[in-house]
């Protein structure tokens, strides 16, 4: 709406458009998602398990205009997105489910499934269960059992059990996806369109929150404030104010720059923009990166991998973050940019130590190029407690390349074996030119196990990393071995 001040924000709930005003109704830049629905009296649905992306209780839908003027839905975690974030977006919550016909409540038909097939007990998780079931609806017609699942990998149910759901969420999905919200549409887009999308500048006593749409807006924004925190997803920040209750002082929002979403597939290498959500980059790369496609596979949950960007992956420097293994193997670069310039600079050089990067003074990362591989074999493995939404134990990108059976090329990245996704050097060097084989395979073990110092946490202890990380050397050896017999 013209004249929108920049303190104000603005988003569609109950199919109306909501203001926001920060400085009146004495709210915080931060306040989640899931605390402000929560703090209403009419959207008790959502709820809060574990606040940091984990249960999926506190799920809801988001609906933002694509390029093309059309209505995409998306489930998130309402516990590790901030209130701005939602600017210029519907939100939809599961008391927007059912309607109102001939003074009669009639669910919506991911409800009436849930109801049928005996999918809720206790009802807690339910809510949560129904919007990520709700989100399956609209962007899939007849699914395979498989996206039902990754659909649902961020949800928890500590008493139904998982069947139930799935079949009505299967059932749900048979018959189309037209519904209520289907009817709106047009209607909705035109109370989206009225929106003012300009930069937000929230301003309190004890915390500053920018949302810039221009990358020199941010660049100046990071020359006034140089101490703030950067954000795109925020599934990694947010929980320093979920979990630790920090006050985060200073924001940079830079989730509404439009050229840090970008995606480009030059027949070579596909260059991904720094704030591309992961989902998208799965959608995207499909079956032409299939290593790249099984990390994201064991990513997190949906919901997460809907807002988490690769960027942010990056730039958090975890040593057992998934991503950064595979880039090594990948050989994967960055462009890094600043106010009056670019740079670029491989991932493994990027890293500089224990979450610390060679992002220097008013740079951010714009953009990752991953090169497509041409005779090279790249395996991605992961350890974990669990299969789905776990943090790794170890995790592993290798790359190879073989001629006449002999090793022309090798990397051996691991995450979770030292301060930093490390390469196990001396290990690649006892392969290198030598024959893929059991017997180099087996000396191979004895140097990386002393190659890395892991350490022992609530994970895993370091005996066990080492044997996990020598078993993975091993299994990328029988699933690589070709039909070769030295003379």
């Amino acid at each position: 709406m013209p004249g929108l001040s920049n303190n104000l924000i603005q988003f569609i709930l109950d199919n109306k458009i909501i203001t926001i005003d920060f400085d009146k109704q004495g709210l915080s830049p931060t306040l989640t998602v899931l605390n402000y629905l929560r703090s209403l009296p009419s959207h008790k649905g959502v709820k809060e398990g574990c606040a940091e992306g984990d249960c999926g209780a506190c799920t809801v839908v988001i609906a933002e205009l694509n390029k093309n003027n059309q209505l995409t839905y998306t489930a998130i975690n309402s516990c590790l997105v901030f209130l701005p974030m939602i600017h210029g977006k519907q939100l939809i919550t599961v008391e927007n489910l059912a309607e109102k016909e001939r003074q009669e409540i009639k669910l919506h038909p991911v409800q009436c499934a849930m109801v049928d097939l005996n999918g809720s007990q206790c009802g807690y998780c339910t809510p949560g269960i129904v919007m990520a079931m709700f989100a399956l609806y609209k962007n899939q017609k007849n699914p395979l059992r498989e996206i039902i699942e990754d659909a649902l990998t961020g949800n928890l149910c500590r008493c139904t059990g998982y069947q139930p759901i799935l079949n009505a969420a299967e059932k749900a999905c048979q018959n189309g996806n037209t519904d209520q919200f289907s009817k709106k549409e047009k209607e909705t887009i035109l109370l989206l369109n009225t929106i003012d999308k300009k930069s937000i500048s929230i301003i309190t006593s004890n915390q500053k929150y920018f949302q810039p749409i221009g990358l020199q807006e941010v660049f100046k924004l990071i020359k006034e404030h140089p101490n703030a925190a950067i954000i795109n997803g925020s599934t990694d920040i947010a929980l320093k104010q979920t979990k630790k209750f920090e006050v985060i002082e200073e924001i940079i929002d830079v989730s509404s720059i439009l050229e840090l979403k970008s995606f480009k597939d030059t027949g070579t290498e596909f260059i991904i923009g720094s704030g591309l959500p992961l989902e998208s980059i799965k959608d995207n790369i499909g079956v032409q990166l299939p290593a790249f496609t099984n990390m994201l596979n064991v990513f997190a949950s949906k919901q997460i991998r809907n807002i988490a960007t690769l960027g942010g992956n990056i730039g958090s420097a975890s040593p057992i973050g998934d991503s950064i293994p595979l880039l090594i193997a990948y050989n994967a670069k960055l462009k890094l940019i600043n106010r009056s310039g670019e740079r670029q600079i491989s991932i493994e050089e990027f890293i500089k130590g224990y979450r610390k990067t060679d992002l220097q003074k008013g740079e951010i990362i714009h953009s990752i190029n991953i090169p497509k591989p041409s005779n090279q074999i790249i395996q991605f493995y992961k350890i974990s407690k669990r299969k789905d939404l776990d943090i790794s134990t170890v995790s592993a990108g290798f790359r190879l390349e073989l001629s006449d059976n002999k090793v022309t090329d090798i990397c051996l990245a691991y995450g979770g074996m030292a301060e930093i996704p490390k390469r196990a050097t001396s290990t690649e060097k006892s392969l290198l030119y030598k024959e893929w084989s059991f017997e180099n395979i087996n000396k191979a073990t004895k140097i990386l196990i002393e190659e890395f110092k892991p350490i022992s946490d609530a994970r895993s202890g370091a005996e066990f990393r080492k044997i996990a990380a020598k078993n993975l050397l091993s299994k990328f050896y029988e699933e690589t071995k070709q039909d070769y017999v030295s003379a």
